[in-house]
């Protein structure tokens, strides 16, 4: 069951036996992610069929460095045509494409078990009470647009003070054209519940410009 079913060179019968598992596998473990990761039902077909592409291509080029040269460049312009995606999205689809270089060499067996568990573990973990920080729950991203005329340094330091528990300047960018600033901060308010009036008075300060307070663990790294 775990040792390779490809001979010295691939015949049909073999890569349609490898061709039915990746894609039987694919989909229950798409299904199985399903229940953790909420996505677009697309990311899911991807998910699916991912595995028997990754097989089909260390296939076809197993033992030709210049064909597997050719091919990962190839891959890698997909880089540059993709949106960013979830931690849990990127680790769905490095999972699938593991399993699928398994497939790839003719290990059936090992590309099912590796699939199906580390699809279940997976799930299983996103649910355990671990590796949790709850003050990070508390961090909040501010994000206050204003005019370029506006001396942004010390113009919310009083307001801050008056609503925040703390707060960290996390960057400051040009927008409309270079006619705005966006000015971001990493924050935690003393009452969640005064989330309002601390947007209404932020407002008199930035023109009633757009103001946003997202979560700031959901937030990529440049903000």
């Amino acid at each position: 069951m775990f040792d390779s079913i490809y001979s010295s060179t691939v015949n049909a019968s073999q890569f349609f036996i490898m061709a039915a598992a990746a894609l039987v596998t694919g989909f229950l473990y798409s299904w199985i992610m399903s229940f953790r990761i909420p996505s677009k039902r697309r990311f899911f077909i991807v998910v699916a069929i991912v595995p028997f592409v990754v097989a089909s291509v260390i296939t076809f080029v197993s033992g030709n460095i210049g064909a597997g040269v050719a091919i990962g460049g190839a891959f890698s312009l997909i880089r540059f045509r993709s949106a960013q995606g979830s931690a849990d999205e990127i680790a769905a689809i490095l999972i699938a494409m593991g399993a699928g270089i398994a497939f790839g060499m003719g290990y059936v067996g090992y590309g099912v078990v590796i699939m199906l568990c580390m699809g279940v573990i997976f799930v299983v973990l996103s649910f355990l009470p671990i590796f949790e920080h709850k003050a990070l729950a508390q961090d909040r991203l501010l994000r206050i647009t204003i005019p370029e005329s506006l001396e942004y340094s010390d113009t919310f330091d009083e307001i801050f003070k008056h609503y925040l528990k703390s707060w960290e300047n996390a960057g400051v960018k040009t927008t409309g054209m270079g006619s705005m600033f966006r000015l971001s901060y990493k924050i935690r308010m003393k009452d969640a519940t005064e989330e309002k009036v601390f947007i209404d008075e932020l407002r008199t300060k930035n023109g009633n410009l757009e103001i946003a307070i997202l979560p700031y663990a959901d937030q990529p790294s440049n903000l």
